[in-house]
């Protein structure tokens, strides 16, 4: 006798799949956030201190204006800011998906049209902050001076720039005056996040960090609070 067949067998069959693809995505987070890569790393007692800051789902790097003779200054002029500060002392760089960051200064913004360009994969730009203070919510890395230099290198790579070697500011105003967007390389995405942007830069200067973190709390457990 011939077997039924059940009916919506292949329904559930592809609802499982489908449910098991964040399960799978959040399970890599885990074990991405957890396993480090140049984990022989180990903090200097003196150095250079640079900040990661997060505001709980963005990192960005904040580094001195200028350090071990280089000046981030020169690439990033107060004319490019509307009420930057004329003597910074800090700037801080993020990258992200191009339409996320132009199109949604807050998060009531996010349309699903940019939530899919951010998921799928979009051009990468990347945001730049002119400031005197590094800001809130810091974790603290101490860096040698060649770890500070690759690290230097390492997001300036990420900037494409003008056939004279400059940044290509992006025709926007901003959010808060003090900060600018550029032209960047690569793609973002749900795999190539704003967070593993950062980890990938520490990565290139030779410090420990997540192997693979799209959210930011995979990443800043690892260094310490500002002191």
């Amino acid at each position: 006798m011939a077997r039924r067949r059940r009916k919506g067998g292949w329904g559930r069959k592809l609802l499982l799949a489908v449910g098991a693809v964040p399960a799978l995505y959040l399970l890599a987070v885990l074990l991405g956030s957890l396993v480090p890569v140049n984990a022989s790393w180990e903090e200097p007692e003196r150095g250079t201190t640079v900040y990661l800051r997060s505001n709980g789902i963005h990192v960005d790097i904040v580094m001195p204006a200028m350090a071990h003779g280089l000046d981030w200054r020169p690439y990033f002029p107060r004319s490019d800011f509307a009420t930057a500060p004329a003597a910074p002392r800090w700037f801080a760089f993020g990258a992200g998906e191009r339409r996320v960051y132009l199109e949604t200064p807050s998060w009531k913004d996010l349309t699903p049209r940019t939530a899919w360009a951010a998921l799928t994969g979009g051009e990468r730009v990347m945001h730049v902050k002119r400031t005197l203070d590094p800001g809130t919510d810091l974790r603290a890395i101490r860096l040698r001076p060649e770890e500070y230099r690759r690290l230097w290198a390492a997001v300036r790579a990420q900037l494409e720039l003008s056939p004279a070697g400059r940044p290509q500011r992006i025709d926007h105003p901003g959010y808060f005056g003090d900060d600018a967007f550029y032209r960047a390389r690569g793609k973002a995405s749900a795999l190539n996040t704003c967070n593993t942007w950062v980890a990938d830069q520490l990565r290139l200067a030779g410090v420990e960090t997540s192997g693979w973190s799209p959210f930011a709390q995979g990443l800043m457990w690892r260094y310490r609070q500002k002191e």
